[in-house]
């Protein structure tokens, strides 16, 4: 080894926390930029392992060490996202006096040339920001992401933790002295400008899906017909993984008619693997993508290979599109491939598979790999996932991107005759409520209406979990739609909304919450909360400021609002029809926790109680914050309102002239029975809500 050159060294988050070296961030790294979606994986994995009591080893730590006479000085050239998180949420802990964290006691990173993330993080560790919401800083001398981060964990980690049921000391504990990172030291004479260059495309290195994908056809490559099983395996996986593509565009024009229908692409026309892989074979035409390696070494010499070239192709395309200017990709997918496998398999075995991809490659040794008889299981997985990826794609919601629109869709790819041309043309249209004729298909009266409910309540399900392992209502809408038979949208509708009642009700607002794996799939998706004994008092206690389980709550609850305004009978608020779910995942205080220019503190119950609570975007909660009820209002007459309940708060203001308890206590009241009265009305107990 070169004597210059320092051995990796594991280091625990408490060592890292208290040992006396700066960490330098310079100025070639990105600002702190995790988000909700990466606090919580951080957060879940360490949850995840903890009742294993064994290291949980989170990742690399890659320095440069620099020549600095006294404290050891490392300029960070990876991880530093990663370890920012990791000293906000060990200050949070710290800041409330968790037992075991009061040697974590300095913050050894350093930022370089920007003081403001220097001054920021210090606050933080110091608990500025348990004295105050803005930590003592003005606006401009605050880095506005890192007091997000921090706010994100302290949110974060109190709803896993109450979902996991376990104790924050637990947690502390673990996490200081069972979670490692490798510190790896690169040799003085790096050149550090390209080895960051080298770092920053490592996810262009083989991924643990295309493991798994080796290890499938390695398992076939011991069996009969082993290349044609392959070759099947091979059109199949390669079909379905552009989870931003219709899984129709993915096989040749041949296959694509045979396997979904001549006339219209809208069905499965094979009921098998074996069927399909005769079908490929009997149409002597392989899968177009090249001979398939029937080795392991051969697949994962060719994945790699793959792999290593996708950087360049990634470039030619960015320069092609910067030459022609042309469009970005029309759909964008809610999950991507990974994840979708492990649905997947959710699905086939109705088994409590974890949705967390890195569990992917013990997911499938455990349920398919190391059962009895594997090549059974590998070709009812291929072709439930051939399955399921046509489902998702014509019946889960899209981001759509097209014409200028940027939007949530729910659409199917059909294919018709247009009456003078020789060739089918392709098009999307609404996935429910739409008659296709000989012109191509025209929108039938009132059409759209379903298909725009089912739209917006998989939306409210989606913007509230960002992390793609909680996405336990896309296992719900996909166990429904592979056993549904012929898909019909009334009974998809009513499927979905009783998932969604019993997620709020049997979960987020009682004390004893059902598991997500119990209530899809043991129960059915029936909520087992009856409308006629739960009181609005009982309902009431779960929605108060802290204490509300999911923001899915508030999200349901913009649903049935938004339903109930399309149903008024009277000239609908069109502000309230064109809503969109959008990703907001602050809880806001109307009238705020700590109003400006002096004015009056409101007592503590009403601040925090349901009726002065919305939903908004965790930016507009950083800058409007401390405004006052009617500079809030203000702010919206020329902007997009972030909830309906926000937007019939600042109606109920404007009509009483003010917003205190007397405005706030009816509105709230008025919230919960909206709640209690959607299941009242599903279980046939209405309770008569005007």
């Amino acid at each position: 080894m070169n004597m210059r050159q320092k051995p990796p060294q594991q280091l625990s988050v408490r060592d890292l926390l208290r040992e006396e070296a700066n960490y330098v961030i310079p100025m070639y790294q990105r600002n702190y930029a995790w988000g909700e979606k990466e606090i919580t994986q951080l957060v879940r994995d360490v949850i995840d392992y903890l009742p294993r009591a064994r290291p949980y080893y989170i990742g690399t730590l890659v320095v440069f060490e620099r020549n600095q006479s006294g404290m050891p000085a490392y300029e960070t050239i990876d991880g530093q996202q990663r370890m920012t998180t990791l000293s906000l949420l060990v200050a949070h802990l710290r800041n409330n006096g968790i037992e075991g964290t009061a040697d974590a006691n300095r913050v050894g990173i350093r930022f370089e040339s920007r003081e403001r993330s220097q001054r920021t993080l210090d606050a933080v560790f110091s608990g500025a920001y348990e004295l105050s919401d803005d930590g003592g800083l003005q606006p401009e001398d605050e880095n506005a992401s890192i007091v997000e981060g921090y706010r994100l964990i302290k949110r974060i980690l109190a709803e896993q933790l109450k979902a996991s049921r376990l104790d924050i000391g637990q947690f502390a504990g673990y996490l200081l002295d069972r979670v490692m990172l490798m510190r790896v030291a690169v040799p003085v004479q790096t050149d550090l400008n390209h080895y960051f260059e080298v770092m920053n495309s490592r996810g262009e290195q083989l991924e643990k899906h295309e493991v798994l994908k080796a290890r499938l056809m390695a398992e076939l490559d011991r069996h009969t017909d082993a290349q044609e099983n392959q070759a099947c395996l091979h059109a199949v996986w390669e079909a379905c993984a552009n989870m931003e593509r219709y899984v129709q565009v993915g096989f040749t024009p041949a296959q694509r008619d045979s396997i979904f229908g001549q006339d219209d692409w809208g069905c499965l026309s094979v009921s098998s693997f074996d069927e399909l892989s005769r079908l490929f074979v009997s149409q002597a035409t392989g899968c177009e993508r090249g001979p398939v390696n029937v080795s392991l070494e051969g697949i994962l010499s060719a994945a790699e290979a793959s792999a290593s070239s996708r950087k360049l192709k990634k470039e030619e395309a960015e320069e092609r599109q910067a030459e022609e200017t042309e469009v970005p990709e029309r759909f964008h997918g809610v999950i991507n491939f990974p994840n979708f496998l492990l649905q997947v398999l959710r699905v086939m075995t109705r088994e409590d598979v974890p949705l967390d991809d890195k569990n992917l490659l013990d997911a499938f040794d455990l349920h398919v790999l190391h059962r009895p008889d594997p090549v059974t299981h590998i070709k009812s997985f291929i072709f439930a996932l051939l399955r399921c990826k046509f489902l998702f794609d014509h019946y889960v919601i899209k981001r759509e991107f097209s014409a200028g629109k940027d939007c949530w869709s729910l659409k199917r790819l059909i294919c018709y005759k247009r009456p003078g041309f020789k060739q089918r043309s392709v098009d999307y249209r609404n996935s429910f409520g739409i008659e296709v004729d000989a012109d191509g298909g025209r929108d039938v009266e009132g059409a759209g209406q379903m298909n725009r409910r089912i739209l917006m309540l998989q939306a409210a399900f989606h913007v509230s979990t960002p992390t793609l392992a909680y996405k336990h209502w896309l296992s719900a809408a996909l166990d429904h739609l592979f056993r549904a038979g012929e898909v019909q949208e009334s009974n998809y509708l009513a499927w979905l909304e009783s998932v969604a009642q019993t997620f709020v009700f049997d979960r987020y607002v009682r004390d004893d919450g059902r598991e997500y794996y119990d209530m899809i799939y043991t129960g059915e998706g029936k909520c087992q909360a009856l409308a006629q004994s739960l009181t609005a008092a009982e309902l009431s206690r779960h929605l108060v400021y802290g204490e509300i389980a999911n923001n899915f709550v508030f999200n349901y609850l913009d649903y049935l609002l938004w339903i109930r305004e399309r149903a008024a009978g009277r000239e609908p608020d069109q502000a309230l029809v064109a809503f969109e779910f959008t990703f907001r995942s602050s809880v806001e205080h109307f009238y705020p926790r700590n109003p400006m220019d002096g004015a009056a503190h409101l007592e503590e119950e009403a601040l925090d109680s349901f009726g002065n609570l919305c939903l908004i975007s965790h930016s507009k909660n950083s800058r409007l914050s401390n405004f006052s009820p009617g500079m809030k209002a203000e702010h919206y007459l020329n902007n997009d309102i972030d909830s309906i309940k926000q937007h019939l708060m600042m109606k109920a203001m404007k009509d009483a002239g003010k917003w205190d308890e007397s405005v706030i206590q009816p509105h709230g009241a008025e919230m919960v029975e909206v709640l209690i009265e959607s299941l009242a009305a599903s279980q046939g107990n209405s309770r008569g809500l005007s």
